[in-house]
């Protein structure tokens, strides 16, 4: 067995599962504050891409200032969204919102392709920053990055959540949008923080991303490659969107490594995540951590 190929492929896990645990929170967020599953998630990260790359290339600033002006530009975004998209829909069922996910999803895929093409697109040379080496595994410094960014942003949810007066809000208001109402939640407040907060950290992954593999309309299926950690780790779960994140990117690389050396049927990598969202489906359905709804008929 080649142990260094199979640690670098881990490590590669490792890092990915880690941004995968980051788009996932985002699946999470929208989910305890409206009940629905944001299906346009892997467009956020499309449009984050793209969005720092134009100002790198239009307004010539350098890849720092491209990436703050990205996460303000997302997060008006993601409000706008809600207050003109999803406001309209409070109260309605939670198809009708899921419905309207997949729509704006279409829509957004749609936008980017008619300001920007369809041809893959590469940020500036040096906006990557190289690569470093960490016990001889090479190692994209964007990547370390985004590593670091996903922690300090998975324990300022954990934290946020369990602590913030706005996070009790909008567990309040997943749990009982009525009975939140009534004890003076403002369910519009709540909704608004909710969609800024899950682009804005849609838009970092998705820069992060672009960065190293370069901006294509593709970059959108990020968001469906996710979703299986959202279901493993639990849709409610905040540290089960980052386990499952964890999880579904080092058996996507481990998966690769096995198909690559022995099995060479080509696609293992692609379906394996899919296989475990089956799997948990069939054996947990409501995830590691998700909570477990139990209705009397």
């Amino acid at each position: 067995m080649k142990t260094g190929l199979l640690l670098q492929f881990a490590i590669n896990g490792l890092i990915i599962g880690t941004l995968y645990g980051m788009v996932a929170m985002c699946f999470v967020l929208v989910f305890k504050a409206s009940r629905a599953v944001n299906f346009a998630q892997g467009e956020f990260l499309l449009v984050g891409a793209w969005t720092c790359w134009g100002f790198m290339n239009t307004l010539g600033v350098p890849f720092w200032a491209g990436f703050l002006l990205t996460m303000v530009a997302m997060a008006l975004l993601g409000a706008l969204i809600q207050a003109v998209v999803i406001r309209p829909l409070i109260g309605e069922p939670v198809i009708s919102v899921i419905m309207v996910t997949i729509g704006m999803s279409v829509v957004l895929r749609g936008i980017t392709l008619w300001i920007f093409g369809p041809e893959p697109k590469s940020f500036p040379v040096g906006a990557a920053g190289g690569t470093v080496n960490l016990a001889g595994l090479n190692i994209e410094t964007v990547y370390l990055w985004g590593t670091c960014a996903a922690v300090v942003g998975m324990v300022a949810f954990a934290w946020f959540f369990k602590y913030s007066r706005l996070g009790l809000a909008m567990r309040a208001t997943a749990f009982d949008q009525q009975v939140a109402q009534s004890l003076g939640v403002s369910i519009q407040r709540i909704f608004i923080v909710s969609w800024a907060i899950s682009a804005l950290v849609s838009g970092v992954a998705g820069v992060v991303v672009g960065v190293v593999n370069g901006i294509s309309p593709g970059l959108s299926l990020f968001g469906i490659k996710v979703f299986p950690a959202v279901i493993l780790g639990g849709l409610d779960s905040i540290v089960g969107a980052i386990v499952g994140g964890i999880i579904i990117g080092l058996l996507e690389n481990l998966a690769q490594f096995v198909d690559g050396e022995y099995l060479h049927w080509g696609n293992l990598y692609v379906v394996a995540p899919f296989y475990a969202l089956v799997l948990v489906l069939m054996l947990r359905p409501y995830g590691l951590f998700g909570t477990r709804d139990i209705e009397r008929i």
